[in-house]
């Protein structure tokens, strides 16, 4: 029998899951297919619409090596295994003559752990465990959450947190569940045959396509204890979200709090001469924090200094203890000393990292309303990184509707690690950028309108001609409006004005669930939803309700955001434009991501407000305008206004 060919297979998926071919989706499955046959590397920006997952997985599940996806939201995993993967697979199964597995795999955390459910959870003031069912009173909120994972376990196969609907708090849910390092491990633990966590990997290692988010992958590239089963090609959706998400796992933490649980967790199993040498140590760590001003720490100062090096030294020395002394009186002291491991291990290695001085970390202070002050410890780059453990022995395929930046992929695959496009050398990873498009025909489905006239917003104060503008065309627009903002204080501002000036509906980031909200948004084409970041790249809402998407200003990092500052200096000290590479690719981002947010679908109409004058008139405006969907382009206010009330009326009569 012939092999069937990939326009064959593309067909019979897009076929399965009731979707339409599309020219961009062909072009993509044949670069993925020929990246993945020649052992290459692969970015391709695909519009919102293309279908780019099926893009992705039919070559990918074709080829036949294993393959892992790694995504970075919840959304995208479920639909992948909820919905893309088992019908491209029940379609794919005639003409492959073969049936792909798949799984889904997250970090331990995530899944039920059945000793802690069961003997309880150590707790952190007395000897020993605790029964957190007894402990928490049922008529409370964490009472009944922890009675209704109690039954959940006994009906869950997968005991994966996000299957259990609704959900619980992050509180119950740490009551029952375990971190990697605090994992007894299966062999040791007398719920090792049924664990969760250890069924989804033995699932994963059988798999042909393991589905993981971006923190598993950093974790399994960043600790070099494999994590993932071995895979020939690696593909990475929502690939712009990567290095943020990376920069993340390999950040590091101290606060007072953290650390004085891991002393009361060490204390009743070491001797007390190592006991009381870590409670001095914490002691004199939180008294330093308290003068703490938040910015970064261009040098570790004496007293941090310190402080840091006892809190090391006496961690080190209760981690010997731990290993050594066995202490009976201490019920399920396995649990109780792996647990206290953990906490001191955590402690012990960001103290030596931070007094270790590296120059390629950045080391600041902040300062939390709710939690105190703490200090960060985070790598100036993770490109290296990247450069290293991701592109070596594998094909890698990064995907995005938003990685072409000013006209290039140059500054993302700068951001991964990979030299411009092109450039030839024996340690260099060679790959090529696609752009295979968008179905939408964004220059007749949408307008993107610049306030040139507006006054430049400052770092702080109220910006009337700015609220002025935005009550103008959410009158004009009948509401449909979703509002985003580059920080909490300027969507609330805007949002109790918008409520005071007119009668349409304003929902708040904030004031209800992130989901709830969405779906209000959604529901009601008058209403307005105002919120800063995750709106920025979470809402997908096809339709009349979303007509207006205004941007209040350009978001550039924070100017004292100590890690991007850092950033930025760096790359001016290495004779490049640092606002350039860090500040305006930030910015880029995060707006082609907030104007994306407009048409979502083959009938939708709008129009992007920027309500920032420097998108017009600053030199970097262009290059910011080039990473934006190529949507008609205008500063006339008038323009503006007429457009949107024609699009609200035809959506009246529609």
């Amino acid at each position: 029998m012939t092999k069937p060919s990939l326009p064959e297979l593309l067909h019979a998926a897009v076929a399965a899951v009731g979707g339409t071919e599309r020219p961009g989706q062909v072009s993509m499955a044949e670069a993925v297919a020929e990246a993945v046959d020649d052992n290459a590397h692969l970015l391709v920006q695909a519009g919102t619409g293309t279908g780019k997952s099926l893009g992705y997985l039919v070559p990918a599940l074709a080829h036949g090596e294993r393959v892992v996806v790694a995504t970075a939201t919840l959304a995208l995993q479920r639909q992948l295994v909820e919905r893309d993967l088992p019908r491209t697979v029940e379609a794919l199964h005639p003409l492959l003559r073969r049936r792909p597995q798949f799984a889904m795999l997250k970090g331990r955390s995530n899944y039920l752990c059945l000793h802690r459910l069961h003997e309880g959870a150590p707790q952190d003031e007395e000897e020993g465990l605790f029964d957190q069912f007894e402990a928490a009173a049922p008529s409370s909120k964490l009472g009944q959450d922890l009675l209704r994972l109690r039954d959940w376990s006994d009906e869950t196969e997968t005991g994966d947190r996000d299957d259990l609907t609704p959900g619980v708090s992050d509180r119950a849910w740490s009551q029952i569940s375990v971190s990697s390092r605090e994992c007894l491990g299966a062999t040791k633990c007398a719920y090792g045959a049924e664990c969760f966590a250890e069924a989804a990997r033995e699932r994963a290692k059988l798999a042909d396509v393991v589905v993981t988010n971006h923190a598993l992958l950093a974790i399994d590239a960043i600790e070099g204890a494999p994590v993932l089963p071995k895979h020939e090609v690696l593909i990475v959706d929502e690939a712009h979200e990567l290095v943020s998400r990376v920069t993340g796992v390999a950040t590091g933490e101290l606060n007072p709090g953290q650390v004085n649980r891991a002393v009361r967790r060490a204390a009743k199993l070491v001797n007390e001469k190592a006991a009381d040498a870590l409670l001095t140590a914490s002691e004199g760590f939180e008294r330093v924090l308290e003068l703490a001003l938040p910015g970064r720490l261009e040098e570790v100062p004496e007293d941090l200094g310190y402080a840091l090096m006892a809190l090391r030294d006496a961690a080190r020395t209760v981690l010997s203890a731990l290993g050594g002394t066995r202490d009976k009186s201490v019920q399920d002291e396995d649990a109780v000393r792996k647990q206290a491991m953990a906490s001191v291990e955590s402690i012990h290695g960001v103290a030596e990292r931070i007094t270790q001085g590296s120059e390629y970390d950045v080391v600041w202070y902040e300062r939390h309303d709710r939690f105190g002050a703490s200090v960060r410890v985070a790598p100036l780059s993770v490109s290296g990184l990247l450069r290293e453990k991701l592109f070596a022995d594998r094909s890698v395929v990064l995907t995005s509707a938003t990685l072409k930046l000013g006209g290039d992929f140059n500054g993302v695959g700068a951001s991964l690690g990979l030299a411009p496009e092109g450039t030839a050398g024996d340690d260099i990873p060679q790959w090529k950028g696609l752009d295979v498009g968008s179905p939408f025909d964004y220059p007749r489905q949408g307008i993107l309108y610049v306030a040139r006239h507006l006054a430049t917003p400052g770092r702080e104060g109220s910006r009337t001609d700015m609220l002025d503008e935005l009550a103008e065309l959410v009158e004009a627009a009948g509401g449909r409006t979703l509002g985003l903002f580059s920080s909490m204080r300027a969507a609330q501002a805007a949002a109790e004005e918008m409520r005071g000036r007119q009668d349409k509906p304003v929902l708040l980031q904030g004031e209800e669930t992130l989901g709830e909200l969405i779906k209000n948004f959604a529901a009601d084409p008058e209403t307005c939803l105002f919120g800063t970041l995750s709106l920025w790249q979470g809402v997908d809402v096809p339709g009349p309700s979303c007509q207006l998407v205004v941007m209040d200003r350009i978001p550039f990092p924070r100017p004292d955001d100590p890690l991007m500052s850092a950033r930025q200096k760096a790359v001016e000290e290495a004779g490049g434009n640092g606002f350039m590479a860090v500040a305006a690719t930030h910015a880029a981002l995060l707006m082609a991501q907030g104007a994306g947010r407009l048409v979502r679908a083959m009938g939708d109409k709008g129009v992007v407000a920027v309500l920032d004058p420097r998108l017009a008139n600053a030199r970097y405006g262009s290059y910011l305008r080039a990473s934006l969907p190529d949507f008609w382009y205008t500063t006339d206010r008038n323009q503006a206004r007429r457009s949107l009330a024609a699009i609200d009326a035809a959506a009246r009569t529609a």
